[in-house]
């Protein structure tokens, strides 16, 4: 069973497309197909090349089979207009005649009240070769014409109609769109905001997103005002919330996004020490290894870290986690102070043991200062070890 989706907009009637002399078929079924588009419901045919009614109209159509079930066939246009009080004829030309000239809009906008008012009103469409005839413009009111590329101003009969239809659609069924999306969702409340940003900058503080320190209040309320903007729902929120919480626990097994645990993080660097000398002077690829070890700190560096961020003494003195020197990679580096803070682990092997000796002596050899720290004491109690560090550096 068919769907007639032209219905809708029978209630409210409108201008009848009048087509002089069309050559194919098919464009008689796409002509239907625009008119449906946007609720011009009735269609007249002037001697038609191919004859009335033909089947190969119905494909082009794609369901607008009313319309053309409908269509009156007219020997001529005289006779398809004998009982319209008025007629626009679309044409591109001027024909040199002493008539109004209008665009769509203002031709649909005259239309409006005339079909509102019960009047019988059409827009004349010549053949797709050669338009409309002088003599077939003249029995028109008003040329209608479209604000097109004076380069290129040749439209096809279909799109002709398409642009007309949309104007009359606008107007006379006030602009009304077929689907609104409605709110599925209330709006976020305060509380479920807050939530959401105590998960983020908590997650954040824990990748070192916060740098340096001191600009932590404003970052936190700049991303804060970022989503505020969106007016987010309680859907959005909880969407976020997830997608926060899955980057930053990962994958459940093994690998959990990337995340080791502090057992992992310290056989990572021992592995890595062992087996390659992307840590020593060798030829692995020093940057990719940097960011693996920053994604993946030890106890003893997460603990140092954490403190010596929240610590003024010191803010300003470039110290940064993970950073590649040369071919190796330091712990903890200050570029400005020419410092690098080396984690002595709980265990390692001989081979790990010797990398970490040759790291040490190539980076002292570049002018740094190595200092060393055992990774236990600074688990143990990381303020007092940032006491040691300080004492250091400023005995340094």
């Amino acid at each position: 069973m068919s769907v007639d989706i032209t219905q809708p907009a029978q209630m409210k009637g409108s201008p009848i497309v009048i087509l002089v002399e069309p050559q194919m078929a098919e464009n008689i079924g796409t002509t239907a197909r625009a008119m449906a588009n946007f609720g011009l419901t009735r269609m007249r045919l002037v001697s038609p090349r191919d004859g009335w009614p033909n089947a190969r109209a119905y494909p082009a159509a794609s369901g607008a089979n009313r319309i053309l079930d409908e269509a009156e066939l007219f020997a001529t246009l005289d006779e398809a207009i004998a009982d319209l009080t008025f007629t626009y004829a679309a044409t591109a030309r001027p024909h040199d005649q002493v008539k109004p000239v209008v665009g769509p809009r203002e031709a649909v906008g005259a239309l409006v009240p005339k079909v509102a008012a019960g009047e019988a009103v059409g827009v004349v469409f010549g053949r797709e070769r050669n338009g409309l005839l002088a003599g077939e413009v003249a029995l028109a009111n008003a040329i209608l014409t479209y604000p097109v590329n004076p380069a290129f101003s040749s439209l096809n009969l279909a799109q002709a109609v398409l642009v007309l239809g949309y104007e009359w659609f606008s107007q006379a069924h006030d602009a009304a769109l077929p689907r609104i999306v409605e709110e599925r969702s209330e709006p976020a409340s305060k509380a479920q905001m807050l939530a959401l940003f105590e998960t983020l900058e908590r997650e954040l503080d824990r990748v070192e997103f916060f740098r340096p320190p001191e600009k932590r209040e404003g970052m936190v309320i700049n991303l804060r005002n970022i989503f505020q903007r969106m007016d987010p729902t309680r859907q959005d929120v909880a969407t976020l919330h997830g997608v926060i919480t899955s980057i930053a626990e990962g994958a459940k097994g093994p690998a959990r996004g990337g995340t080791f645990t502090a057992e992992g993080a310290e056989a990572l660097r021992n592995f890595l020490a062992d087996s390659t000398r992307g840590l020593t002077g060798g030829t692995a690829p020093v940057r990719g290894i940097s960011r693996l070890i920053r994604r993946n700190p030890t106890e003893a560096e997460r603990a140092l870290w954490d403190v010596m961020t929240k610590d003024r003494r010191f803010a300003g003195r470039g110290f940064k986690r993970a950073v590649p020197i040369g071919p190796h990679v330091a712990d903890l580096v200050s570029f400005p102070l020419r410092v690098v803070v080396d984690f002595e682990p709980h265990t390692q092997g001989d081979e790990a043991a010797e990398r970490r000796t040759e790291k040490r002596r190539w980076l002292a050899e570049r002018g740094y200062r190595i200092i060393v720290m055992e990774a236990r004491t600074v688990e143990a109690d990381p303020a007092a070890a940032l006491d040691v560090l300080e004492k250091e550096l400023a005995t340094g």
